[in-house]
């Protein structure tokens, strides 16, 4: 009952930091059409196969002698023999269980490449989502800055303007222009690695938008519940699994081998025929095995122990650093809402009660605020999605 509160409370979770997720259909195209997700699990399967050869008995051994006699009084002589040896029968028990425990981990490996696949192109989503939301607030200060210096052009031609405040209009819609064009270029850099990562297939991206994720209230209960998803400790965890499993391993192999056979031997006459076994004394080829194996399952209970402390340590600093930024996005936000002036400027600057000079300083503080408000919800939905990697 426990651990089914416990997965119940994983998917509300995950489904409240996913639920305004717009970068889930780009990211399930991605992991279909990734050439190298998909080379990868063309290698992982080469590799379980791999893990598959060499744990059964080895090959029989076949021989058969033709001996003639010399001088021609003594009869010709063939033999024939055929043997199988074979290690204590736990040995093949124990490469199975091994086998099977490495395969897991290569699955665990397939899922780290997948994880870090997809977090790489949410995060180019998210840059994205930043470029496009800066374009759009660009595009209306573009149109804003041709109407000023249409205008003021205008007032050039009728003698109300002077050259110098022509001058600065053309600027400042130029400055906009070229804004627009970096942003522009950026996201033709960004688009193109997206389709890299796409298996080369194209993805429209023009209206990403931010997904707004929800940082979870209390990160110690979030953790708790999310650190069974780390790939990382269930590798690990699984890994003492195969060296514990080593340590019987190693043990079986101490025991003697054995080898059965069938050996016939025929000449003039007479016939002989029976059966052969034989076993060899484990006295020095497999010595200090046992203590290898048992120091390699000290280790890796050491580097779980040390994995968990960092992942830990690794998630709560990326959560602080989330609540930071959360709360620095809240204060923009309120800010903006409270002190919109972009209106009132251009009133003010059309009435005549502001010069352009005073218009153009005070939009650029009103339009850098914005900017700054857009870069923290970037930084802040980078932070979450390299916090929540580990539910990809």
């Amino acid at each position: 009952m426990k651990k089914i509160i416990s997965i119940i409370i994983i998917l509300v979770i995950s489904t409240a930091i996913y639920a305004q997720d717009g970068y889930e259909t780009i990211l399930n195209q991605i992991e279909t059409n990734s050439s190298t997700l998909n080379a990868f699990r063309k290698q992982i399967e080469t590799n379980k196969l791999g893990n598959k050869t060499g744990i059964y008995l080895p090959n029989p051994e076949v021989e058969f002698n033709y001996l003639w006699g010399s001088p021609s009084s003594i009869n010709n002589r063939t033999e024939f023999a055929i043997k199988q040896s074979f290690d204590f029968p736990t040995v093949y028990y124990y490469k199975s269980e091994i086998s099977n425990l490495q395969n897991n981990n290569f699955e665990l490996e397939f899922k780290a490449e997948r994880v870090n696949i997809l977090l790489r192109a949410k995060k180019i989503c998210i840059e994205l989502a930043y470029y496009n939301a800066l374009a759009k607030d660009l595009e209306i200060r573009l149109k804003n800055a041709e109407l000023i210096a249409q205008l003021y052009q205008k007032k050039f031609e009728k003698g109300d303007a002077n050259a110098i405040e022509v001058n600065k209009t053309k600027i400042y819609l130029i400055s906009i222009q070229n804004d627009l064009k970096k942003i522009d270029s950026e996201r033709e850099i960004l688009s193109a690695e997206l389709r890299q990562i796409n298996g080369n297939k194209e993805i429209r991206n023009n209206h990403i938008i931010f997904a707004k994720p929800i940082l979870p209230d209390n990160f110690e209960s979030w953790y708790s519940l999310v650190e069974s998803q780390s790939v990382v400790l269930q590798y690990l965890k699984q890994q003492i699994e195969i060296n514990e499993r080593q340590v019987k391993l190693s043990k079986a192999l101490t025991l003697p081998k054995f080898s059965l056979g069938y050996i016939s031997e025929r000449g003039e006459g007479n016939t002989l025929q029976g059966v052969s076994f034989g076993f060899t004394l484990p006295l020095w080829e497999n010595k200090n095995i046992v203590k290898k194996a048992k120091s390699q399952v000290l280790t890796s209970f050491a580097q779980l122990t040390d994995s968990k402390q960092q992942f830990y340590n690794k998630l709560r600093g990326l959560y602080n650093k989330a609540y930071k930024l959360q709360n620095s996005m809240d204060e923009y936000k309120n800010a903006l809402i409270s002190f919109n002036n972009d209106k009132l400027l251009k009133r003010a600057l059309d009435a005549g009660e502001m010069s352009l000079l005073d218009y153009l300083i005070e939009i650029d503080y009103y339009y850098e605020a914005k900017l700054k408000a857009l870069e923290t919800e970037r930084d802040f939905e980078l932070t979450i999605s390299d916090l929540t990697a580990v539910l990809l």
